[in-house]
């Protein structure tokens, strides 16, 4: 009923950029939280950044001030604009979207595929 498309992601430089797109598309009535996540090999996955409906942000310390989460509501699209990327930003990146989708009532959380960010010279 909904899918999430992610692209952007990619092998960088230390210090290099990267910008992240997650598409939202199906069956959707709302969107409300749109957010971003991580998992690196042997570790859990934990929340980078995330922007809420009315679009208020929160980003995780590692990344505060380095990166940034945006939205386009009528594209039903949440970005993640990385710069000064370090070898620790290394993982799998994976959006998250809350969905309210037609004849629905409540929001539930669809997950995209993940996209892979290497930082390594």
């Amino acid at each position: 009923q909904v899918q999430l498309v992610e692209s952007g992601g990619g092998l960088v430089q230390p210090g290099g950029s990267l910008k992240l797109s997650c598409a939202a598309s199906g069956s959707i009535r709302s969107i409300s939280d749109m957010g971003w996540y991580r998992q690196a090999p042997g570790k859990e996955r934990e929340l980078v950044a995330g922007i809420t409906g009315g679009g208020s942000t929160d980003y995780a310390d590692s990344v505060k001030g380095r990166f940034t989460i945006s939205r386009d509501n009528a594209k039903k699209t949440v970005y993640l604009q990385m710069n000064s990327l370090k070898p620790e930003d290394t993982a799998a990146y994976y959006c998250k979207v809350d969905v309210a989708t037609w004849g629905v009532a409540r929001f539930v959380g669809y997950w995209g595929q993940g996209t892979q960010v290497t930082v390594s010279s």
